[in-house]
This record gives C-alpha cells, sequence and structure tokens, in this order.
C-alpha cells in the first residue's frame, strides 16, 4: 500500500511553517500567557460597530459570503479613491501574496526581498518553486533602492517591501518611495506590503497612481482594525491585475460575517482613531520599560516595538526564552544583526504591567 506520490518541489521542502503560534506554546507549557504580545494583534480590539455586524450577520451564516465582497469592494473603492476594479478582497495578506506568488512566479523564476523580512512571503515563493534572493537590512531598516537593483539584475518576477516593516517597525516617507519608483525594472512587480500603515506618520505611503501596473499595495483588517481573526486583506492596483485574481483565488473563501465586520470597521473612523491613541500611548510605555532596564528601544512606525538587547542573537533568544518561562509571550527577528533584538507588540496597561515586572528577572536570568 502507497501513500500520496507528493510532487519532487512539495518532497524538497522542508517540513516547517513560518510562525509557532501563541496556542502551541501555550499548550507545550501548560499554562496561558499572563501577556500574549508577541504577535502584533490589535489587542485593544475591533470596533464595537463591527461586533455587531459580525453578531448580525452570524444568522445567516449558513450563506455563503459573496464571492465578490461587492459590499466591502465598493467601500475600500470609495475610501481609497479609486474603483472597485482596483481591488481585490482575500483572506488577510497573507492569502493575497499565495495568490500572487501563484499568478506570477513559475519555477525558477527570480524573486527578491530582503533577508529576515516577513516569512510567510518567502514561504508562498518556496511553495510555487521561485527562486528567492534575500539581501540585508542596512542600519536595520528595508533597502529599496538595493532591491531594485538586485532584482534588475536578476529579471526577477517580484520585489517584496513593507513599509512600515515588520519586524523593526522601521519606515521610509513616501517621497523617497515615490522617488525610487522608475527604478522599477521593466516586468518586474514591487510588492509593496502596508499591513501597518495605519499607525504610521501621515507622510507615509507614497502617492501613486491606482493603475500604476508597476506596484500591488496590500493593506488588512488585522492591525488598526483589530480583526486578526477574520482574515481580511485586500489589494490596490490596476484593474488588469486586480481581474487575473479570479483566476485562481478562492472565490468562497471570505467568511461571510468577516466581510460585514470588516465593512463596519472601515465606517467607524473614531475607534481608529482610539487605537491609534492607544498604541501610541504602549509603544511610549514599552520604550520607558525597555531604558528601565538598559535597553534600547528602536523608533516605530507601528504597533511594536524592536528592544535591542545590546548583544547578540543568541542572547536575546535566551531573553525571549526566560520571558515566555514568566508568561510573557514576545517575539524576534529571525536573522542577524536583527535578531540581537526581541520585538514587542502594543498591550493593554495589564500586559505592560507583566512586561515591567518580567523583563528584568529576564535579562538577569539570561546573562547568569
Amino acid at each position: 500500500m502507497t501513500g500520496p506520490r507528493y510532487t519532487a518541489l512539495v518532497a524538497s521542502l522542508p517540513a516547517t511553517v513560518p510562525f509557532v503560534g501563541p496556542e502551541t506554546q501555550e499548550r507545550e507549557r501548560g499554562a496561558p500567557f499572563r501577556a500574549r504580545i508577541g504577535a502584533n494583534e490589535n489587542v485593544f480590539g475591533p470596533s464595537p460597530q463591527a461586533i455587531a455586524a459580525m453578531q448580525a450577520a452570524e444568522a445567516e451564516i449558513w450563506k455563503y459570503g459573496d464571492s465578490t465582497s461587492y459590499d466591502l469592494r465598493h467601500a475600500l473603492a470609495a475610501h481609497h479613491g479609486c474603483a472597485p476594479e482596483n481591488v481585490m478582497v482575500g483572506e488577510g495578506i497573507d492569502g493575497i501574496l499565495g495568490y500572487l506568488v501563484r499568478l506570477v512566479v513559475a519555477p525558477g523564476d527570480a524573486v527578491v526581498t530582503s533577508d529576515g523580512a516577513y516569512p510567510t512571503f518567502n514561504y508562498h515563493v518556496a511553495g510555487f518553486g521561485g527562486a528567492l534572493t534575500k539581501l540585508p537590512y542596512r542600519d536595520d531598516a528595508e533597502d529599496l533602492a538595493a532591491l531594485l537593483d538586485r532584482a534588475a539584475e536578476l529579471d526577477a518576477k517580484l520585489v517584496y517591501f513593507a513599509n512600515p516593516d515588520n519586524p523593526m517597525g522601521s519606515m521610509l516617507p513616501r517621497d523617497a518611495i515615490e522617488a525610487l519608483l522608475d527604478r522599477i525594472p521593466e516586468g518586474t512587480l514591487l510588492v509593496l506590503d502596508e499591513a501597518y500603515v495605519e499607525f504610521a506618520p501621515e507622510a507615509t505611503a507614497p502617492r501613486i497612481a491606482i493603475d500604476d501596473p508597476r506596484v500591488i499595495r496590500l493593506r488588512t483588517f488585522s492591525k488598526a482594525y483589530g480583526m486578526a481573526g477574520a482574515r481580511v486583506g485586500y489589494a490596490l492596483a490596476a484593474a488588469p491585475l486586480i481581474a487575473a485574481f479570479d483566476k485562481v483565488r478562492n472565490h468562497f473563501g471570505m467568511n461571510r460575517s468577516a466581510q460585514a465586520g470588516a465593512l463596519a470597521a472601515l465606517q467607524d473612523h473614531g475607534w481608529l482613531e482610539h487605537v491609534r491613541a492607544e498604541v501610541a500611548q504602549a509603544r511610549y510605555r514599552i520604550t520607558a520599560i525597555a531604558a528601565g532596564c538598559g535597553l534600547t528601544a528602536l523608533p516605530s512606525a507601528t504597533n511594536f516595538v524592536a528592544v535591542d538587547c545590546g548583544r547578540d542573537g543568541a542572547f536575546a533568544r535566551r531573553v525571549l526564552a526566560e520571558l515566555g518561562a514568566r508568561g510573557v509571550f514576545v517575539r524576534m527577528p529571525f536573522v542577524a544583526p536583527q535578531d540581537r533584538c526581541i520585538r514587542i507588540s502594543a498591550g493593554t496597561p495589564q500586559d505592560l504591567d507583566a512586561l515591567a515586572e518580567a523583563l528584568p528577572q529576564a535579562l538577569a536570568a539570561a546573562r547568569g
């Protein structure tokens, strides 16, 4: 008796996933975390209007969701001043990245990203057989100019660039991005991941014509809108590219209640401002807690703060483990030299009280 005959590509892939979830870690440690501030979730939650909309939609959960996400797409188009044909809704940015790679990357095609940037993108590229080239960060930030230059050398299909960046929290002002657009090589698509842009300063998002065929922008309801579990993301791009997604996307992949919740969240501007204020306050306190322990917090344009532990990655991993042992869930960058840091998501006052208690103890244990 034989099992499934995997493709040669699948057989060659490592048996790994990009992230180990906090629930898995809680099961392994046999206790819940006191503070869940590692996954860049928005602990301040979704708009009450979004919650009410999702609760109302549950009575009709027996129906499939609208396969075109018509209402949400039209609302997003109005929000961004474009046509619905320029908007595609998908299962979070993660899902959209998978569809995008499937659309344009054949086995062996070159793709360029930063070493240590969002690993889920790399996961999709590997899964479709792309040839991934990773460039180092420069001064703890992704180097867009270098990425585009390497793409020209390799005739890359895609260049991935997050602004603001995860895991370091840095951002490139929109003028700097706009100045580099003409360096996008012919036939290369710039994937501009703007998952955290709602937390960033006003002049962060570049002014790019919606019909510019060289760029696709990705946004999400997981971060500022507090709906990570609902899995709602969207892409903004030229109409022909958006239409091409219909060839590969899961047409009934969008949860009906999640669509309703995202639509209500988009319209609740007051709640978004409330979340921004809470996040700014949390970033300030994380910075103060780090400073009180003799550590340096990097400037952040996101809902998390990268904290420099002052040594190498091995030391930072010990700090991470000691925090986990004390019930505080945080994460860290994967690649040196950024792995000298730990990454702490904005939390409630109670979450940060737990951090303030645990971090000095974790540092002492890691040093010992």
